[in-house]
């Protein structure tokens, strides 16, 4: 459980980071079953709808930078998304009552792993309010070194960034005369985790050590929380609660909101997206 100091640093900073979450046997299953879907990947030459694969991806170097919704993947990681711990910390700060709304685990690969561009996770999924936050489980060391996210602390609390480009939702902030201030790394041990708020500028460099930096992200938000992008399947949008009883009453904040649309025409995961940015910063890092 999280002490009310580190509960008032989230809400001060939008994001924080807590050490030895997992065992040593939940850490060492996660790196196992990560080393197998690397493994697998072997056999794969183009994105699927389970692998998002780096530009020079081969059989011979696997190199992936996303498994695409890994809970359905395997069951090991279905039951971290459930693991009592990380539900105990995350219904301290947005709860009580929790449902899941995405899972990936971003992968950068030792030498150049993909870097990922300024963002905030608003900007994809807006809802009725914005009691949502991503849970980071670090199955490797992050640095700096190799890649760690880096945050704007107090960025949650400030207007929304456009990411739009000539009209065109690209999933990162294209504005030329943005800059990140404070920039602070969020670096955290293997077996620990990161959270930041769903508001929280965000970015990450390539990976420019000889260790892989693994990071299985959870998305939670309020039991009382709507999509404004809409649900395909109520009764598959119910299955979604974590912890609480679903209640067709949801609250309705004050917050900005830009639509993720029109999207590009090769619209996919962030990296994607990403790759239709014009002019791109944290790839130079």
């Amino acid at each position: 459980m999280l002490s009310q100091e580190q509960i008032d640093f989230y809400h001060e900073n939008g994001y924080l980071t807590v050490d030895n979450v997992l065992s040593p046997g939940e850490l060492a299953e996660l790196r196992r079953v990560t080393d197998e879907f690397v493994e697998r990947s072997r056999a794969v030459s183009q994105h699927d709808d389970v692998f998002d694969l780096e530009p020079d991806h081969s059989p011979d170097n696997p190199r992936l930078r996303r498994i695409k919704q890994p809970i359905e993947q395997h069951e090991v990681y279905n039951q971290m998304l459930r693991h009592e711990g990380i539900l105990n910390i995350v219904e301290q700060l947005i709860g009580p009552g929790v449902r899941s709304n995405g899972n990936k685990l971003n992968m950068k690969m030792p030498a150049e792993g993909s870097a990922v561009e300024w963002h905030q996770d608003w900007a994809f999924y807006p809802h009725s309010n914005d009691d949502l936050l991503a849970v980071g489980v670090a199955i490797d060391d992050m640095s700096e070194e190799n890649g760690c996210m880096l945050m704007v602390p107090g960025s949650h609390k400030t207007e929304l960034v456009s990411h739009h480009e000539n009209g065109v939702f690209v999933g990162a902030i294209a504005d030329p005369d943005f800059v990140p201030d404070p920039v602070e790394k969020c670096e955290v041990k293997a077996g620990g985790i990161s959270i930041h708020h769903v508001r929280t500028l965000h970015a990450s460099a390539p990976n420019h050590s000889n260790r892989p930096r693994r990071l299985l992200l959870f998305q939670y938000c309020s039991i009382d929380s709507w999509p404004l992008t809409g649900v395909s399947d109520f009764d598959d949008h119910l299955a979604t609660v974590l912890r609480g009883e679903p209640n067709p009453r949801i609250r309705v904040d004050n917050v900005p909101v830009i639509m993720p649309e029109p999207k590009p025409a090769n619209a996919g995961s962030i990296f994607e997206l990403q790759e239709a940015m014009q002019e791109k910063v944290m790839a130079k890092q």
